[in-house]
């Protein structure tokens, strides 16, 4: 169950082509509950606050992954994620990353200088600092979830074509990209939701492999808001559900 919270992240990024008022606002927050087989193996959560970043107004968002029950007399995860974005361009002004996976740890913190184009990263675990030419508009693994969201133009998506954005992970930027499948009908906790499909791809040897199986349902209206992840793994399959959300912008879509 490691990654619990990059595998929400990751596979919840949705990207299109033309933005629109924001998708999400202060005081939205949701939780997935994450099976690992038919083992309830942890929850994720994801909240968005009000922040202000250099005399920028800002959202503030925190993630949380963390295993429960059984799972996590086997394997402890706690992760926390933090970014602040910028509510003007979206782009995010610094980082955070705090996670213990099994006794795996990392304590990052990277701050974006988006005028030269270059991100400061401490490690206070090791005590080093390094700083890093990034290209223009990059996100890291949390901001690039929001970011994304406010370019629902998705009439303009044919079935198959696949987006690309920059994301900074792990001390280097990484293409992502996502295909798009389809659209239809889930069955949710909340009802018949109507959703839209992506399969996200990833570089070889990153977090996930390329060709691993992954699917998204996002939901088909002004929230994109994600409902379920399946993930096919070497030894047994992840899913992750929608189990609980507040503070939505806009009305959620249920199926009549």
């Amino acid at each position: 169950m490691k990654k619990i919270l990059i595998l929400l992240i990751l596979v919840t990024t949705v990207s299109f082509d033309s933005p629109k008022k924001d998708a999400y606002d202060v005081g939205e927050w949701f939780k997935f509950r994450i099976h690992y087989g038919i083992v309830n193996a942890g929850y994720a959560t994801l909240e968005v606050k009000d922040a202000t970043v250099k005399s920028k107004k800002s959202f503030h968002v925190i993630g949380k992954g963390y295993t429960t029950g059984m799972s996590r007399f086997f394997f402890k995860v706690d992760d926390l994620y933090e970014s602040y974005i910028d509510k003007e361009t979206g782009n995010p002004h610094q980082f955070v990353r705090k996670i213990n996976e099994g006794g795996y740890t990392k304590n990052q913190e990277g701050f974006f200088d988006q005028v030269t184009n270059r991100i400061l990263v401490k490690d206070y675990k090791h005590k080093e600092e390094k700083t890093l030419i990034i290209p223009k508009n990059t996100q890291d693994i949390l901001s690039a979830f929001y970011y994304l969201r406010n370019y629902p133009s998705i009439d303009k998506l044919k079935v198959g074509e696949s987006i690309a954005i920059d994301m900074f992970f792990d001390n280097e930027t990484t293409k992502f990209k996502l295909k798009f499948i389809g659209r239809e009908v889930i069955t949710t906790k909340f009802g018949d939701v109507p959703a839209i499909v992506f399969r996200p791809l990833v570089q070889s040897g990153r977090v996930f492999k390329e060709q691993e199986s992954l699917t998204v349902w996002v939901s088909d209206d002004d929230n994109k808001l994600p409902l379920r992840i399946k993930a096919s793994l070497a030894v047994g399959s992840i899913k992750a559900d929608l189990d609980a959300f507040k503070g939505l912008k806009s009305p959620f879509k249920i199926k009549k």
